[in-house]
This record gives structure tokens, C-alpha cells and sequence, in this order.
């Protein structure tokens, strides 16, 4: 008979502290989202806005503002660091993993499943990826997850007290969520919960119940949706067209990708136990007719369903689809060990180690013919680590399946712990431009002017100064509707006219450049740089401080 061990949670709680939060600072941030999400939530605590969402100065209307809102709140707690930015991603996700442990404990009463959900939801490498990323996916997935859970106990609760209570937390839910990433919050879980009414014989509690979770998420998002209409009357309407329908129906959206998309990510997203997915979802589908296996079934495959109709497509998108897989995956990976049918989790074991292996072989060849981690050994020896241990938990999950089944836990936990702190300083430079920066705080902080042309390189400079008064050369993007305002036309200057404008700056005082210069070799400069600048170089990094 298997058994949950007596510190099978503290594991998990020392696993969270060691793997999760305690390495938030080790390295820098990533662009473009999270030197977006610092600077906006810096900006927010600067300008004391808690209204109406903000980068680089500009107005910044493609999320609402509630996702910044525990960015900035773990900033001033914290302070304006990588781990004050990245911690309410961490906490978001151990929130979750809260809630995976509450249905699943109420759906099974089965501690083992449990226990082995709030596993698979903190191990999957989607999920435990974005736990340490500073981002609003985490929140959104949290909220998401909160709704879908409160609906449950809203159709299925055991009394009449429960019941309202979880329709009145569906609607606290699905405010919060809206404030965070928009109308999405709200459509997720009518998509569920609407057909598991009708297909269920749920419709009388959902028309009893759901106009109060529609009322209390009114009650709650309506005094911020008519602050911002008030202060910026454009917003709704770029919000609601540029962010929703032209993103879900345009062929030219953002981010366009096929159909079937999410399949891969799906897979790739729920390493180290991707052989589990299939199974577990096959069974599913056998098994919907029963109410649990049907309401967590339409929770994966709707959502699921509707990013994949999407025009525009984002890998995290699928995060929300991944706490009802952990429930999902648990219920068969535990029957399947107390059946003693070790196939499913060999065979699993046995994908992680050619995994490992082939990626420790891929690495000592990469170094071999290219070496990228010339002059940092350690580095390499990080990388190599996380191979190696990826390689060892299959082997041991291959060979021990019935004692040591959660082996690949610590290798998903060794790779978001040491690998992003491990990467060759080419990908450093270039998609952590604020490591560079740091190393040259000194000068530029004296600069009286900032210019950048790279909105990620910009962003990361404005958040290591604290100021977002950063001038944009030939950068639009993301920012062109904020740089469409008259008072921001003094914010982008293009190449035609950088020379006059670095001219009427180095009278004023000296300027502080950044740039990414990847066509740039050896000592070649751009030739409308002043003589005598003072410049620092890393691969396609400039730093150029005029006198």
C-alpha cells in the first residue's frame, strides 16, 4: 500500500523556499517582460498612479493595472530589486498550489492525490518557469484557478451556505482577475462552467447563484473601470479592440501562430511528466460522466479550446489549463501505483534520462565546436549540473518507480533554480541587458540625458536609474499608441535626426546611451557618437557616456 510519507508537505514547503523564492535574485531580468513589469510597477509607486497603467512614461493601455499592482507592492516591500520584482510571481503560484490542495483534498479525500497534485502543479516546467519570472501570467492562473474552484463549490457545495459563498467568491475572483489581464477573467469561466450546468443538471444552482457572483464582480472592478475612463477616456476603447478582438480574430495580430500550437507547448509545459498527459486525459474522457472528472475535464479543454481559436498566441497563455491537469494527472499516476502498473512511470523515467543525456551530450558538443562559455567555467558547470541531475532523477525514477515515482520533482526544481543563473554571457547581454547596465550604474546616473535603441535595453535602464524619462531612438512596438500623444512627441527621435538632437543634449549636460549594436565589430562605433565619449562593451552591448 503506498503511503504519504509524515513530511511529505514540509518537503514541499522547503522545496518552495529553496528552488522558488530563494533564488529570485541570482540573476537578471529577461526581456522584454520582465524589465516591462519592473519598470511599470516602479513608475506606479513613483507617480503614486494606482489608476491608469504607465511605461516608460507613457501611457501603456494593452493590460489593466491590477497585474502591476502586487508587482509594486512587493517593490516597496522589498525594495527595487530582482527579488522585489520577481516574488509575487513566486507567491502567486504558491497560492495556487494552495488551491490545487483544497479541490483536490475535496474532490478525492485521498491524501496521497493530494499531496501528489500540489507536486505535478509545482513541478510543471510551465509552471515552476513562471513562478520566478516577473510577470502577470502567475496572477492570472491564481484568479483563474480561485473562480473555477469557487464555481465548484457554488454547483456542488454541501449546503446552502456553501454554495453562496462559493458563487460570491467566483465573482471577488473574476473582478480581481479582470483588473489584472481584462475581459478574458470573465469568459474563462463561463465557458465552464455554463456547459458543465447544462450537461450536468447544475442550471437552477448557476441561475440562483450566478447572479450574485455577476453582481459582486461588478461591485468590485467597477470603481476602478470608471476611475480610469474618467482620467483616460481612450482607454476602454483601445483596451477592449486592440487587446481582445483584433488579438482573438486578426490575422494580423501580435504574437500569430497555427492551430495547433498548445500541443507541443502542452507537452513540453508539462515536463518532467509528459508521459503522464495522455493517459490521464484519456481517462478523463472515459470518465466524464462523473461530475468531478466532467467539471475539471471542460476546465482543461475550454480554455484550452479557445486559446488555440486565437489569432495571437503566447506559450503561458495555456497556464490557466494546467491546475485542473494536476488534479487529472494525480487521480491516474496514484491508482496506477496502488494497481502496481509501473509501465506508465517507467517509461516516463526512462524519457528524462535520454533527455538529460542528450542535453549533457549536446552541451559538451556545443562547447567543444563553440565554445559560449569561454571565461565562465562555473557557468558551465551549473549547466552541466542541471543535465546531469535531470539525467540521474529519470534513471532513478526508471529503476525505483515504485518508491521513488516524484524523482523528476528535483530535477525541474535544480533547473529554474540554477539554469537561469548559468546562461553564456551572449544570451546574458542579450537578454539580460540590465546586468550591464548595473556594472556601469556610476556614469550613468550622472547623465542628464537617456537614450536607448532597444525598448528592452530602455527599460532596464530606466529601472536601474529610477527614472523612465529614457529617450527612444527608431522605437516604437508596443509603444506606438503611447507615443502617439502630443505630449510625447519629445520621447522618440529617429536616425536621421539623432546627431542634432545628441547636439542640444551635450550642451545641457552629459548624456547616457545604451545601445544594442549587433552589426557593430570590433572598435566600430556609430558615426554620429561624439569624440572623446567614454564607452563600455559587452558582445552587442554599448554603453556610451558623453563629456
Amino acid at each position: 500500500m503506498v503511503t504519504l510519507p509524515a513530511l511529505a508537505y514540509p518537503a514541499l514547503f522547503i522545496a518552495f523556499a529553496l528552488f522558488f523564492v530563494l533564488p529570485l535574485g541570482f540573476h537578471g531580468l529577461w526581456v522584454p517582460d520582465e524589465t516591462r513589469y519592473a519598470q511599470a510597477a516602479q513608475e506606479m509607486l513613483n507617480t503614486d498612479n494606482w489608476v491608469v497603467p504607465h511605461f516608460m512614461g507613457l501611457r501603456y493601455f494593452e493590460k489593466p493595472i491590477g497585474g502591476y499592482w502586487l508587482i509594486a507592492i512587493a517593490q516597496a516591500l522589498f525594495g527595487d530589486n530582482l527579488f522585489g520584482t520577481r516574488i509575487a510571481s513566486a507567491l502567486t503560484t504558491g497560492a495556487t498550489v494552495l488551491l490545487v490542495f483544497l479541490l483536490t483534498r475535496r474532490l478525492w479525500s485521498d491524501p496521497l492525490k493530494t499531496w501528489t497534485a500540489c507536486l505535478l502543479y509545482m513541478t510543471f516546467g510551465l509552471a515552476a518557469g513562471q513562478a520566478g519570472y516577473s510577470n502577470i501570467d502567475p496572477q492570472l492562473a491564481l484568479w483563474t484557478t480561485l473562480s473555477l474552484a469557487s464555481a465548484w463549490l457554488g454547483m456542488e457545495g454541501r449546503s446552502a451556505r456553501e454554495r453562496w459563498l462559493g458563487w460570491a467568491l467566483l465573482g471577488a475572483a473574476c473582478a480581481i482577475g479582470f483588473m489584472t489581464k481584462g475581459f478574458l477573467a470573465w469568459l474563462l469561466p463561463v465557458i465552464v462552467v455554463v456547459p458543465y450546468a447544462v450537461l450536468h443538471g447544475r442550471w437552477r444552482e448557476l441561475l440562483k447563484g450566478g447572479p450574485l457572483a455577476v453582481l459582486i464582480a461588478v461591485l468590485i472592478s467597477l470603481p476602478w473601470v470608471l476611475a480610469v475612463n474618467q482620467r483616460e477616456p481612450d482607454f476602454w476603447n483601445f483596451f477592449f479592440w486592440n487587446e481582445h478582438i483584433r488579438r482573438f480574430t486578426s490575422n494580423h495580430a501580435q504574437h500569430t501562430a497555427p492551430f495547433w500550437f498548445f500541443i507541443p507547448i502542452l507537452l513540453a509545459g508539462s515536463l518532467p511528466w509528459t508521459l503522464l498527459v495522455i493517459p490521464a486525459l484519456k481517462r478523463t474522457w472515459a470518465e466524464r460522466r462523473e461530475r468531478h472528472s466532467g467539471f475539471l475535464a471542460l476546465w482543461f479543454a475550454m480554455p484550452f479550446l479557445f486559446f488555440s481559436l486565437s489569432k495571437g498566441k503566447l506559450p503561458t497563455y495555456i497556464l490557466p489549463c494546467f491546475a485542473p491537469l494536476a488534479l487529472l494527472m494525480a487521480n491516474t499516476l496514484v491508482d496506477k501505483l496502488r494497481q502496481k502498473d509501473l509501465r506508465l512511470l517507467r517509461g516516463n523515467g526512462l524519457l528524462n534520462l535520454a533527455l538529460g543525456g542528450l542535453s549533457l551530450l549536446g552541451l559538451i558538443g556545443l562547447e567543444l565546436t563553440h565554445p559560449v562559455f569561454s571565461g565562465y567555467p562555473a557557468r558551465l558547470a551549473s549547466a552541466a549540473l542541471v543535465c546531469m541531475v535531470w539525467a540521474l532523477c529519470g534513471a532513478i525514477q526508471w529503476k525505483r518507480a515504485s518508491q521513488h515515482w516524484y524523482a523528476p520533482a528535483l530535477a525541474i526544481w535544480v533547473l529554474i533554480a540554477v539554469l537561469p543563473a548559468s546562461m553564456p554571457q551572449t544570451i546574458v547581454d542579450n537578454k539580460m541587458p540590465d546586468q550591464f547596465i548595473a556594472e556601469h550604474l556610476d556614469p550613468l546616473q550622472g547623465a542628464r540625458s537617456l537614450l536607448s535603441n532597444d525598448l528592452g535595453a530602455a527599460s532596464a535602464l530606466a529601472w536601474r536609474l529610477n527614472r523612465s524619462d529614457v529617450t527612444l531612438l527608431n522605437v516604437d512596438g508596443e509603444l506606438r499608441y503611447g507615443l502617439g500623444y502630443a505630449d510625447a512627441q519629445d520621447r522618440r527621435v529617429l536616425s536621421k535626426d539623432v546627431g542634432d538632437w545628441l547636439s542640444k543634449q551635450m550642451k545641457l549636460g552629459p548624456v547616457g546611451i545604451v545601445l544594442k549594436a549587433p552589426d557593430m565589430h570590433g572598435d566600430q562605433l556609430p558615426s554620429w557618437l561624439p569624440d572623446g565619449a567614454k564607452v563600455f562593451r559587452e558582445n552587442n552591448l554599448l554603453i556610451v557616456i558623453t563629456r
